[in-house]
């Protein structure tokens, strides 16, 4: 259970452009990747201060319309070194699973979400 630092925090946003655009401006953030998520509709962007192990900002947009005026955390990730081991231990457990196999993204990266005992979403994320 190998377990490095929080990898990244899931912002869900309405207007991805608008949004990279605050970040870089005024928050002084870099935009580090973008791509589209596998299921063709999801944008994400990824946000940060140029150092390649930092926890990172990623924006999602597409995901729900539903947003309330303050925005919404959609989720916190925790970075594995091997997401095959942490899934296989994980599913030993009581842990409530959001998804039901290991999501690879285009760019290589892999992860899942589990239900947190709040109902947040906890993702185990690997590069």
């Amino acid at each position: 259970m190998a377990r490095k630092r929080v990898d990244h925090v899931g912002i869900m946003v309405r207007d991805m452009e608008a949004t990279i655009r605050f970040y870089e401006e005024f928050v002084g953030l870099t935009l580090k990747g973008r791509l589209t998520h596998t299921n063709g509709v999801i944008e994400l962007a990824f946000l940060g201060f140029g150092d390649s192990d930092e926890t990172e900002i990623e924006l999602v947009q597409h995901y729900n319309g539903e947003l309330p005026v303050e925005g919404r955390v959609h989720h916190f990730a925790i970075h594995v070194d091997d997401v095959d081991a942490e899934f296989a231990r994980l599913k030993e457990t009581s842990v409530t699973f959001i998804d039901e196999d290991i999501t690879t993204l285009p760019n290589g990266y892999r992860y899942f979400f589990i239900s947190g005992p709040e109902g947040e979403r906890i993702e185990f994320f690997q590069r």
